[in-house]
Parts: structure tokens; sequence; C-alpha cells
């Protein structure tokens, strides 16, 4: 028997009835609001108003509480099709959603912009260290495109529209819909939004770089560059791990890099720490580089000006790291002695026994590419070594 309302006067028996498309299109409103519903399914009910406004709603459990979803008004959506949408909302509620709650949260996500916005303050500056170069990524390529529309509004044509305005850029495309789609996938797992709608865009069709410089662009290159850039060249590591570089991590002709993030440190990319032998030359750029810091942006655009007076092929940054890299297998050392200094994590137990040892080889090593690059810039050749191609 249905308890008595608060007032005291007995409740209304539920009403039930296998609804016909007739009695939904004759029933008119009464003294009261009613609630009359479906049996053959059983969750669906009609609602109608004293004013005679007629309304489908389902009725279902979520984490132990009724939840209320309304599936619209009854004179633009016959019986058929409120079974149909009822019977998906339940399978929802199967597989652990809860409807109710993701229609208000497409209601209240408001514009892209802000949900972005959401995303940096709530998630990225706390689990991803490079969530300022993501921020601005976004800001200059995907908030032109997205930013002032509904987040919940946005479609996969939306997404092809910002891939297709920066064609031109097939990198900077992909790496603006990777970033959008983490933007959207956190979105969506806190419930702000129900779906990615990155997901089944097509991403632009990339080659492995494999850019080496030549022995003249070394030479034309390196009077004209910043020590940020000649680090890469004798240290053989990452530009954002050059480009943070701290004084105290320069310990007794080494440069320690502690893998997790600390201060203005942003840790290392496998979050390994790692440790790199200083030649003598490289210890001088570092002096200077520390000294007076250039960011990786402003030693990126002098680069950009140079290759374009010179009239080079694109070189990047990172180019100068692959340049030493190979520079190391170039003059007979193994490729194991290159994975080492270049911190690439292979795994196994006797990667973490031999992390800290190798270090007089490691100087050796990092000597002769200093030699080698200062012979080559400086016009005096190379001896013992194998030509850098």
């Amino acid at each position: 028997m249905p308890r008595p309302r608060k007032d005291g006067t007995p409740a209304r028996g539920v009403q039930r009835r296998k609804l016909t498309d007739l009695f939904v299109q004759s029933r008119k409103g009464g003294e009261r609001n009613e609630m009359i519903w479906d049996e053959r399914c059983p969750h669906l009910a009609l609602s109608v108003r004293t004013t005679g406004y007629k309304s489908w709603t389902v009725i279902y459990r979520h984490g132990g509480r009724p939840q209320w979803l309304l599936l619209g008004d009854a004179r633009y959506i016959g019986l058929a099709d409120a079974r149909r949408l009822a019977a998906r909302v339940m399978l929802d509620v199967a597989e652990g959603k809860d409807p109710a709650l993701a229609r208000r949260a497409q209601r209240d996500s408001g514009t892209f912009a802000e949900v972005a916005a959401q995303y940096v303050e709530l998630h990225a500056k706390k689990h991803n260290k490079s969530w300022k170069t993501t921020e601005k990524l976004v800001a200059r390529y995907v908030l032109p495109s997205l930013g002032k529309l509904k987040a919940s509004a946005i479609v996969r044509a939306d997404l092809r529209a910002m891939m297709l305005r920066l064609s031109e850029a097939p990198i900077t495309a992909n790496q603006a819909l990777a970033s959008a789609s983490a933007i959207f996938s956190w979105a969506a797992k806190q419930e702000i939004l129900t779906v990615n709608p990155c997901h089944g865009v097509d991403r632009n069709p990339t080659n492995d770089r494999e850019r080496v410089l030549t022995d003249a662009e070394l030479t034309t290159l390196w009077p004209r560059c910043e020590p940020a850039l000649k680090l890469l060249l004798l240290t053989a590591q990452r530009p954002g791990e050059v480009a943070a570089m701290q004084a105290d991590h320069i310990v007794e002709g080494f440069w320690r890099m502690p893998g997790k993030p600390s201060g203005a440190w942003p840790g290392t990319k496998n979050v390994r720490d790692h440790r790199v032998a200083l030649s003598g030359p490289a210890l001088e750029q570092v002096e200077l580089h520390l000294a007076h810091r250039a960011s990786a942006q402003m030693s990126s655009l002098r680069l950009k000006k140079l290759v374009a007076e010179f009239g080079l092929e694109n070189v990047t940054p990172h180019d100068f790291r692959r340049t030493a890299l190979s520079t190391i297998t170039g003059l007979g050392f193994s490729r194991d002695a290159m994975d080492r200094i270049a911190n690439h994590k292979k795994g196994g137990i006797t990667d973490v026994y031999d992390r800290h040892s190798y270090a007089d080889e490691d100087k050796r090593i990092m000597a002769a590419v200093a030699r080698h690059i200062l012979g080559l810039v400086e016009g005096k050749g190379s001896t013992n070594v194998v030509a850098l191609r």
C-alpha cells in the first residue's frame, strides 16, 4: 500500500495500464496531476498535468536512489518511440551509466574554452609536466575553431573542419587533435560530457623524421647559435631538458638529471634519473647557458631565422640531438652506448644495475663527440673518426 503524504492525506494508488496511442491522445487533464505507468514498459510513465500537458518520463534507480528522466512532449513522441527510448535508457542503466546525470552534464558543460580551462586547473597542472606547452597549443590552434562552441554540441565535423584549417601544418594539426581529445576524454571521465567526438577523426599521415645536420650546416649554424642549441650537440639530450637545466644539477663534470619534476625542473621524459658526462666545451656552454638563459622558444625562433637566412632545409632543435646521437655511433661507439646517453628506457634488471656505471666510458664518448663537432666547425677536421653523415 502506498505511504500517505506528509500532510497525512492518503496517497493515491499507482496507476498502471497497457497504454495505447488512443488512450494517450484522448487523456485530458483533471483536478490533479497524474502519472500513468505503462504495463508493457514498466519504467515508462505518462505524466498528465492539470493543464492537459502530457509528457513521457522514465524512472529508474542508480546508486540506490530513484532518478527521473524526462523524455519529452507526448504530442511529438509517440508511444512506440517512447518505449524505444525508455528501453535505451534502461540499457544504459544496466551498463552502470546514469542517463539523467549525463543529460545534466550536457546541459551544464558550457563552452569548450570553459571545459579546457577546467582541464588545465583540475588535471593538467597536477599530472602533466608539460601542461604549459599543451595550454599554449590549445590556445593557438584549438580554441579559434572550437572555443566558443558549446562543448556538448561539438561533433566530428567540427574537428575535421579544424584539421582542414591546419592542413598546411599536418603535424601541428595532429597535435591539436590529440590535445582536444585529451580534454574531451577527461571531461567524459568527470561526467562533464558524455562522449569524445575526436574518436573516429583521422590523423594526418606523417613520416618519422630522420633529419641530421650535414657538416656544412654545422659549420654554418654553430657560430650563430645560442648555447642551448650547442648543448644539444654536446650533450645529446632533449631540447626541453636543456632549456630547463638547473645549476645545482651540474656536479663534478656531470649533469645529474632527476627523473621527477622539482621546481622549474620538469623531470626526464621517462621519469628516470639520468646522468650525462660533460666535456670541457660542454661545460663552457653550460656556464654561458645558465648565465644568459634563453628559452627554448627563443632558440627555436632564432634557428628558424638562420634556416631562412641561409636557405637551409628545415631544421628543428631535435635535429641537433639526433645529430649528436648519430655522431656517437658514427664514431664507432655501440648502439647500447648511444641509447644509454640518450636515456632511452629499455627496462630489465640489467638496465637497473648498469644505470650508474660506465662513467669513464661516457666521459670518453662525450669528449670524442666534442672533438669531432669542434673539429668540423673550426675547420680542423677530425682524426681517427668516421665522417658524420
